[in-house]
């Protein structure tokens, strides 16, 4: 009986398999979707192989020894300068500046790997002295820099980067206003001095090259900026260089944003949020490029970042190199920074337990909300900075502009899985052209060539050092790396650290 009640008594059911979701406006599978951002996120961030890490630090070297060239020929930047390297160029919107000004380099066709180095002319936190910043005469976010009140060497040093108030007042005619201050500190003169002495530094290394070192093939002037794309082994790395005014502390006009709650309270303290802030050679809308320059809170950013949900910095990432080109024809007002700023102010709307999310579909959901952002932000003509919301960084967009940008948002948004494929396979090229250029050097390196006797002395140094690591590092990676070129130049790499 038990046997037959068994056999007529009702299966569970199988459990129903959850429906792929999509995307209400362009119809693609949010779990593809997901799929190709990471695909991309991964092709983007390929961990960097031996001779890739050696060839950055070499690189880095080389603009860090020509940086002290500047100041020993120069001898304007400070002794023990503090550098911020941020990873990606200026023209991927690591930094508020005006798009138009930037130049045009293409990955993979220019360059392979690029980044931005802050160098600052003036380091005033390191002085006992009051700092005057003269935002009277500028919009919100752009000040005036008065050197009057710093000590006469200082005055002096810099002098020739200065406007004297009298100055200022017969450019402008009678309705400028009288101030007292005076001795503006000048970006564009202070831009014309750091391009020059960048220039002259190159120079006279590609004068005294020397082995193992890597080749300046360019020093351009893009607005602000001084870019150098240098050669090193197989890689073509680009630096943009740019001079600034180092802080610390806080400035007055931004404490308001310490008194609100934010997303990353509780991740990281205080101290490490507000470390200090830069002026950028950079005006505003219908400024004074001769005197203003424009607040930048770059060492934040580089700690707000560490807090910032992985599946966002996917869908970032993505949307980053989604609107690049739409960006590019023709240049616009509107840079991937406004990205970045509209994905902070994303994180203190939004709750956490969504942006970290670990769903499949997760990265395109968070990729579309960011591009919905973007076209709503650009038709309002509306983007607050996210450290001085009053500033709003779209108010000066022209009407014609905003509608054809919202136009071309539109299009991106209504094939988003189209133009996301379009960066996966661009990112494949070029990682396939970076192997190629890899392999082709690997070859040539290892072709017949004169090499040293192994009974030199220079062999026997080699293997004492690396005798002695091996005895100081125990149980760590201990690589050694010669140049085919200057083989009596060893570098060692003991786990992730050259020397």
């Amino acid at each position: 009986m038990d046997s037959l009640m068994s056999a007529v008594a009702p299966r569970p059911l199988a459990p129903v398999k959850k429906p792929s979701e999509v995307d209400f406006r362009s119809g693609a599978g949010l779990e593809q979707l997901s799929t190709l951002v990471q695909e991309f996120v991964q092709l983007e961030q390929r961990e960097f192989g031996d001779q890739t890490a050696l060839e950055v630090h070499t690189a880095k070297d080389f603009i860090f020894n020509m940086l002290g060239l500047v100041q020993k020929f120069d001898q304007r930047l400070p002794v023990a300068n503090e550098y911020l390297l941020l990873s990606g160029g200026a023209r991927e919107g690591v930094l508020d500046l005006n798009p138009e000004d930037l130049g045009d380099y293409a990955k993979g066709a220019d360059y392979d790997l690029d980044f931005t180095l802050l160098v600052p002319a003036l380091k005033l936190h390191d002085r006992n002295q009051p700092v005057t910043l003269d935002m009277r005469q500028s919009g919100p976010c752009h000040s005036w820099l008065s050197l009057r009140l710093c000590d006469p060497t200082t005055l002096t040093r810099w002098q020739h980067c200065c406007l004297e108030e009298n100055q200022l007042c017969s450019e402008v005619g009678n309705g400028f206003p009288q101030t007292p201050d005076g001795c503006y500190f000048s970006p564009t003169l202070v831009v014309d001095w750091f391009h020059g002495a960048v220039a002259a530094a190159v120079k006279e290394l590609r004068h005294n090259p020397k082995r193992g070192t890597p080749v300046p093939e360019k020093v351009e002037r893009n607005g602000p900026l001084t870019t150098l794309i240098l050669t090193a082994g197989t890689s073509r790395i680009l630096y943009d260089l740019l001079p600034v005014v180092s802080f610390r502390g806080w400035p007055a006009v931004a404490q308001g944003w310490l008194t609100a709650n934010h997303f990353w309270d509780g991740k990281i303290t205080e101290e490490e949020a507000i470390s200090g802030f830069y002026l950028l050679p950079c005006c505003g809308s219908g400024g004074r490029p001769e005197k203003e320059w424009r607040l930048a809170f770059s060492r934040s950013e580089v700690q707000l970042k560490k807090c910032i949900p992985q599946p966002l910095s996917q869908a970032f990432q993505a949307a980053r190199v989604i609107i690049a080109k739409l960006l590019a024809r023709p240049k616009a007002a509107l840079s991937p920074y406004h990205l970045r700023t509209l994905m902070f102010w994303a994180c203190d709307r939004l709750p956490a337990t969504y942006l970290s999310s670990q769903e499949p579909e997760a990265p395109a959901r968070l990729l579309l909300g960011l591009l919905d952002d973007l076209a709503h932000s650009v038709l309002n003509k509306s983007c607050p900075n996210y450290f001085l919301p009053q500033c709003n960084m779209l108010e000066h967009l022209p009407n014609s502009t905003a509608l054809l940008l919202a136009r071309k948002l539109s299009c991106v948004r209504a094939d988003p899985a189209e133009h996301l494929r379009a960066a996966v396979e661009q990112a494949r090229e070029t990682s396939r052209l970076k192997r190629e250029a890899g392999a082709n050097d690997t070859s040539l390196s290892s072709s017949p060539c004169p090499c040293p006797n192994p009974s030199q002395p220079g062999d026997d140094r080699l293997a004492r050092r690396l005798q002695q690591l091996v005895t100081e590092n125990p149980g760590k990676s201990i690589s050694v790396f010669l140049n085919p070129e200057d083989v009596s130049r060893p570098h060692f790499r003991i786990d992730d650290k050259f020397y």
